[in-house]
Formats: C-alpha cells, structure tokens, sequence
C-alpha cells in the first residue's frame, strides 16, 4: 500500500534564504518531509559571497528587539513563540549592538545550515529552479527573495501578467576594526541604551563638524556612480536609500537620517555637539569587523575609499567590504495571493520573504515561518487560519495580501513591520495614581499595551483547534 501524501509527499521550498530556510524547518518541525532548493554553488548571484543557508547579504542587524516599544521587537517576540529557526540562531549568535539584534553573520548563517541539514525531514537540493516549478510538485513556496533568477522571475511574470518584479537595495560598507582612530571615535549607544547584549555602548561613533560634513556632503554628490542601465526605472525602497540619493534629497537629509548626532555625547568634549556623527555597528562575534551604519551606496569603489577617509576616525580606514547595489525582486502581492500567501493563478504556489512586498530580514523570515505553518498545515488537512490582525504576524500578511487594495494599480510598495500594520489602542490618560500621561508617556504605554495585546491572542491563535503546532 502506497503512503499516504502527508507522510510521502514533499513540499518544495524554492529559495534557501532566511524566508525559505524559516519556512523549510516549520514545516519539517510539523511532521512533513520537505526539499529546499537552493541554487548556490551551482548558480552564484552578485551578493553572495557563500554558500551558506541564509547568508545576511546586507546588514547584519534584525534591529531593535524591545517588543514593548517597538514593532520589529515584537516580531521578534511572535516568532520565537512559534519555534523560529532564525530567531533561535539569531540569538545564539548576537553580537552587541545596543537596542537592537545583530548577529555574528558567519556564526548565524552556519547555525541555520547545520541545524537544516540535521533534520530528518529535510533534504537540502543544490540547483537552480528554472522557470516555474515542475507541475508535479503539487505545493511549493516560492521565497527566492531579492535575487530571483531571471529565468523564474520572468516565469512569474508571464504567469501573473505584471509588468515589472524588480527595486534597488543597497548595501553598506564593513570596515577593520583596527584601523578605526578610537583617539577620536568613542564607544556609546544612542542616549545610553542597554541591547540584548547588555551593551550600552555597542556602536562606534565618529563626530564631524560643519565644515566637515559639508565637504563630504560636496565629496557625495560630486562622486562617481556605478550605472545600471539594464535596470532602469526601477524605484528605490525609501528604508534603504543610498547615501547619495538621500544627500541629494537635500543637504541636511543624512543629518537627519543616518548620520544624526542626537542622543551621543562626546566624552573628550561633552559641551561641544558634533554637528553630525557616522556610527559603526559590529558585524561579527570578533569584533574585528564594523559595519557603517546606513551608508548603503552605489559610489564606484575608489570613490567610496576616497570619500569615506573624509570620515574623522576612518582616515586609514581599511575595508573588508565596499557598498554595492544589488536588485530585489517583488511582486504585487495585494492582488496576486489569497490571504494563505497562495498564487491565485496558481495554488499550489505560495510566495514567502521578500519576493512578497516586505522589507528586512526578520519581516522575510516572518512571511517564510507562516507559509511554512500554513503549507504544512495544508498537507495536513488542517484548516489554515492566518494570525489575528492585531499581531504583528497578521498585520504584515494583511499588509501583503490586502492592505494596498484600496491604492490602485502599481502602489503596492515594500514595507517593514510598523504599528500603523496593527489595528490602533487608546492608552489610559492616567497612571495607575491617577497622575495625567503626557505624550511621551502615552504613546510608551499604547506600544506596550499593543504588544501585551498581541501576545495574548497570539498564544490563544497557536493554542487554538485550528493552529498548527510545531511538533516536538
């Protein structure tokens, strides 16, 4: 007697980035055999510089991770509810970083790959799909993210109909930790924060003043810029806009962005404010290795060695790695899937990650873990419920599959986890001694609130007849 679909039939996973890794392992930790195609070595792309199984190509932080003061952070939280591959080796492998996780990009990738390759119901397939997959693969999720080979992105295309997959991401420079001038940098976390880490001063911060970031302002704008003529008007995501194109926004944009030098005080100097300041984020476990933080950039790369040494404290700056730009690939997810995350032209194709319209790599890795859970629970014959709205898992894939209806044909853009996604709280106008909140106050309470909120009825949705639980 042949075995039945749920304990013979694989689901494929298209795609071994964080989307694709997350929604590989939820779906073996429910029981189900599963193939991850992955395409690297066979087939390299332009970021990549491993093999390994969710390789972080850009920043290595998965930013803040206070669930009750921020959206992201309470991503954070959801996921490591639901068994979360990423978010476990995540936190296996920080690195500090004040507020926020970031992680050891080599250790973190390495974990995920191990643990993959471990499970029994894994088998990891190193091939390129090309085109759309073969119709006998009767459920498959499609999570090859920013780097979507040419052959399946224009499958995808003829198959939707839409005429256009593609946007610009950017990505930041890495410099050696010991050619830093720490005689002028100093060591400190916006306005003193203490991260996962305990750190409370996780980033390097390299002062200027006026003179100085107004020549470096001129020094950005005159630069040299690498030319993409194949990719022509294709929009850039406002989350992660070149330093050049902010700059040349307007003069003030990078003060105001990036390079703001509120919260951080000078030690050397404390009644002197630089004018603006360059933080450097540690980009692995060593330490060795600092990542300038928002200065992603398509300066050609003397430039950016020219241009950078502007820099008080990177005058000798040695680089293990020069920004760059690489295409991101998405499609109109709004009208394109149901609210399971399945193709509507074709169900038994589900998108997870970035080729959905979501922005970062903890927001790809949430839309990968629930069409995992939700193909999983298909298999299955479970019934498929998507998570309450007022979590920050229901909101991002009711932002993807719903949310930008009402904006018309072509407004559909990429979008990072935010509470405006959650349905919104009143806080209390009073303390617990019935003192008035002011503003600050307020809006502290309502995020910790929202959060308390999602919490809860994400506990009640796993728990619930028609979740699916990850098995032990």
């Amino acid at each position: 007697m042949s075995l039945t679909p749920t304990t013979s039939t694989p689901i494929h996973v298209v795609g071994g980035g964080l989307a694709g890794s997350e929604a590989a392992w939820q779906i073996a930790s429910a029981g189900v055999p599963v193939v991850l195609h992955e395409m690297r070595p066979v087939r390299g792309t332009d970021a990549h510089q491993t093999d390994h199984l969710a390789e972080l190509v850009c920043s290595n932080s998965f930013r803040a991770d206070d669930w009750t003061g921020n959206a992201v952070g309470l991503l954070h939280a959801e996921m490591r509810a639901l068994n979360s591959i990423i978010m476990a080796c995540g936190d296996a492998h920080q690195v500090p970083a004040g507020g926020a996780l970031a992680v050891d990009r080599d250790g973190f990738a390495q974990a995920v790959t191990a643990r993959l390759e471990a499970h029994p119901l894994v088998t990891i397939a190193r091939e390129e799909v090309a085109g759309l997959p073969p119709a006998e693969w009767d459920s498959v999720i499609v999570a090859t993210g920013p780097l979507t080979s040419p052959a399946l992105a224009q499958a995808i295309l003829d198959l939707t109909g839409e005429g256009q997959l593609a946007f610009f991401d950017a990505i930041a420079p890495i410099v050696n930790f010991d050619s830093i001038n720490m005689d002028i940098a100093w060591r400190q976390s916006r306005y003193d924060k203490v991260g996962p880490g305990g750190d409370a001063a996780a980033y390097i911060n390299c002062p200027m003043t006026k003179d100085q970031y107004e020549a470096f302002i001129d020094a950005i704008l005159e630069g040299p810029k690498s030319e993409f003529k194949d990719w022509e008007n294709v929009p850039y995501f406002d989350g992660c806009l070149p330093i050049e194109v902010m700059a040349e926004r307007g003069r003030e944009t990078l003060r105001h962005g990036p390079m703001k030098p509120v919260g951080l005080t000078n030690p050397r100097d404390p009644l002197v404010k630089a004018h603006a300041i360059v933080q450097l984020r540690q980009d692995n476990a060593l330490g060795t290795l600092w990542n300038m933080v928002g200065f992603q950039t398509k300066l050609k790369h003397g430039a950016q060695t020219e241009i950078f040494r502007m820099i008080p404290a990177l005058e000798k700056a040695v680089f293990a790695r020069l920004g760059g730009l690489h295409r991101n690939t998405f499609i109109n997810s709004p009208r394109l899937l149901d609210t399971n995350l399945r193709l509507k032209a074709d169900p038994r194709l589900r998108f997870a990650g970035q080729v959905t319209g979501v922005e970062g790599y903890v927001e790809s890795a949430a839309v990968g873990l629930l069409a995992g859970r939700f193909a999983a629970a298909e298999r299955l014959g479970k019934p498929i419920e998507p998570p309450p709205e007022t979590t920050a898992l229901g909101g991002l894939v009711g932002h993807i599959t719903g949310g930008h209806l009402e904006g018309g044909k072509g407004s559909f853009q990429p979008m990072n986890i935010n509470y405006g996604l959650l349905p919104p709280m009143a806080p209390p106008k009073r303390d617990a001694e019935g003192n008035r909140l002011g503003s600050k106050e307020k809006t502290r309470l309502k995020k910790r609130l929202m959060g308390e909120r999602a919490l809860s009825d994400l506990k009640a949705w796993a728990e619930g007849e028609k979740a699916l639980e990850p098995a032990e």
